[in-house]
């Protein structure tokens, strides 16, 4: 057999049919472990494109393993797929989706250049077969022509519109492949045109100079292995050793062979350098795997995934990291010996153990634990770099404060966390090249714009702290944090301090089932959800009933608890409820309740105006 990388294109290139034997099994990759997966690697070639970094290593989407199948000379040539035909139909439906989104949009030159990697033209001995560049099993093939053949995502969705039987609370499921067509041209669109909030990458440059780019991308970053077989070759006995269960090799195993391969060939003391530096990686906390999108993750392959994102300034997906650490070292030449980049990497690795598991008597602890609060981790290369450089004990009091505020305003008004990747390693590249203070990081903070970055004012986080209703910004975790460093501000020199080991939960001091006992600010009753539906649009009592059901969802109305009432104390109406809720929690924050005789939308209205004051104070925009 011979074996060759060559772009996944090229494959598709000549008069040229790949045929998925009949035995083979249907199309059934899906979103979440194969289409979301296989953008992520497009769309990061496409940036890497569209910011002029083509010299980024390629991309290998695995092998291909094709046999020649005997065709008359006048037909189109054929190869069987005997390995590799889930790629090749995803990337054929991608394809499609790309060309019907370039003529969509006017780019049609590059539709028709696109169109001819799907099908093939000139004189064919069975047309409705052979123009097709990837000929499915059969159970596969009537929607592979619709997806390929459809010519629009407009006559696609015709064909196959969204339809739910009565009384089904979803839609029915549409042919997978089908799905898999809908699925990338929402991508493209989403990457191309973007949004008003959130514009898309270049969107200064014109639509088809972009495209055109990505166009390149996709002929020059990804290639395959691809395997021809020849004759005498057993197909199925080498289908079953690319399938083969093996234990694969983590990126850190990868990258500590490839490091101490090269002292060994440097003549470097291979033995020593382990020894006092890299030994540390080997204990069993960096084994431990965490969450990290859809998989789980040792340690250890976070850092250096993250410590390489913080060198490069740029994306760095855990697949890709032994090749990007590989070219990164090859091309750019960092270090000077292998033990000045072991030396770089234990530093580094100690750096982010206070990151990821800092001593509660560590400057970095109030930052992180606000950070895994508000399931923020992409500031992590930022955190490295800083760390790195050394920052005073001062100068990361301000760091800690501009960053925790930056994101609470954000999280509070209901922001994106979409681009939060690109906008700190944009702060990073941005702070290696003019220099770290605090001061220069809260400038470029206040520079961000738009949905997707902005750093709200205090009017537009003033407003949210007023009106959102809690819960639909902010998740119990991040609503304990807020409260919990709002009732710190209430200590004060002659207080004993509060010390919390348990969970603390929240309460909504106004219950959320009040109607029975706590009566509208005029004396009545509440209307039930049944009488507001049915009530006129100018009644009082409906009008009164939404503005407390509005009021009671908002900060004034919470806090917190180092122990949860019992649910008939926490609907009983104030006179009650107010000993109960203060002798179940000594935090500071609970003690200003004492002074309030009533509960109601005013006293709701008083206290969000108390709690708004200090967190402007707590998390400026400065």
């Amino acid at each position: 057999m011979d074996a060759n990388a060559v772009s996944l294109l090229a494959l598709f290139e000549t008069k040229m049919q790949l045929e998925v034997p009949l035995f083979q099994r249907q199309y059934i990759w899906n979103r979440e472990k194969h289409w979301e997966p296989l953008w992520e690697d497009i769309s990061r070639k496409f940036s890497d494109y569209l910011d002029d970094r083509k010299e980024t290593p390629v991309h290998f989407l695995g092998a291909m393993v094709l046999d020649q199948k005997q065709t008359p000379a006048t037909q189109v040539g054929k190869r069987q797929v005997i390995d590799g035909q889930q790629r090749l139909t995803t990337f054929q439906i991608f394809l499609s989706a790309f060309r019907d989104f370039c003529r969509e949009h006017g780019c049609d030159d590059l539709a028709d250049e696109c169109a001819k990697f799907t099908l093939n033209e000139g004189r064919m001995a069975d047309p409705d077969v052979d123009r097709f560049k990837l000929w499915p099993t059969q159970l596969d093939r009537s929607q592979f022509v619709d997806v390929v053949s459809a010519g629009s995502h407009a006559e696609l969705m015709q064909r196959h519109p969204l339809r739910r039987r009565p009384y089904a609370r979803s839609f029915d499921p549409r042919p997978r492949m089908v799905e898999a067509y809908f699925y990338f041209y929402e991508q493209l669109v989403s990457f191309f045109i973007g949004t008003e909030a959130e514009p898309p990458q270049g969107a200064d440059v014109p639509l088809p100079t972009r495209v055109d780019e990505c166009w390149l991308a996709l002929r020059n970053a990804l290639q395959v292995v691809e395997i021809d077989l020849q004759h005498g070759d057993d197909a199925q006995v080498i289908f079953e050793t690319l399938n083969a269960r093996g234990e694969p090799l983590l990126p850190a195993d990868l990258l500590r062979n490839f490091i101490f391969l090269r002292a060994a060939r440097r003549g470097e003391p291979q033995e020593a350098l382990y020894k006092q530096y890299w030994a540390g990686f080997d204990d069993p906390f960096w084994r431990v795997e965490v969450k990290q999108g859809r998989l789980l993750r040792p340690r250890s392959d976070l850092f250096l995934q993250h410590f390489l994102a913080s060198r490069l300034t740029a994306d760095i997906p855990v697949r890709h990291l032994f090749v990007e650490y590989k070219f990164w070292i090859e091309r750019q030449a960092p270090f000077s010996s292998v033990k000045d980049e072991l030396v770089c990497l234990a530093r580094q690795g100690r750096d982010f153990r206070r990151i990821i598991a800092p001593a509660k008597d560590d400057l970095l602890y109030d930052l992180v634990t606000f950070l895994d609060a508000f399931d923020v981790r992409t500031c992590y290369p930022l955190l490295l770099t800083l760390l790195d450089i050394g920052l005073s004990d001062s100068q990361w009091k301000n760091v800690s404060r501009v960053l925790e505020s930056y994101l609470l305003r954000r999280a509070l008004c209901g922001l994106t966390t979409k681009n939060y990747n690109r906008v700190f390693l944009g702060l990073t590249r941005t702070l290696r090249r003019e220099g770290v203070t605090p001061e220069q990081l809260g400038k470029l903070l206040r520079e961000q714009s738009g949905d997707s970055a902005e750093w709200p004012s205090d009017d537009k986080f003033a407003e949210a702290w007023r009106t959102t209703h809690a819960y639909q910004v902010l998740s119990n975790p991040k609503i304990v944090h807020v409260l919990k460093r709002l009732s710190d501000t209430y200590v004060t020199g002659k207080m004993e301090g509060v010390s919390v080991n348990g969970e603390l939960t929240v309460e909504h001091i106004l219950p959320q089932h009040w109607l029975a006992k706590w009566p509208l600010p005029d004396g009545s009753q509440g209307l039930s959800t049944e009488a507001l539906w049915a009530a006129a649009k100018d009644d009082p009592k409906a009008d009164m009933t939404r503005k407390r059901h509005a009021a009671l969802q908002t900060i004034g109305n919470l806090t917190i608890l180092t122990q949860g009432l019992n649910s008939s104390v926490s609907n009983s109406e104030w006179g009650a409820k107010k000993p109960e809720l203060l002798q179940h929690s000594l935090l500071p924050i609970n003690q200003q309740l004492h002074a309030a005789d009533v509960w109601d939308e005013a006293a709701i209205a008083k206290r969000g105006e108390d709690l708004l004051s200090r967190a402007l104070k707590l998390w400026p925009r400065a």
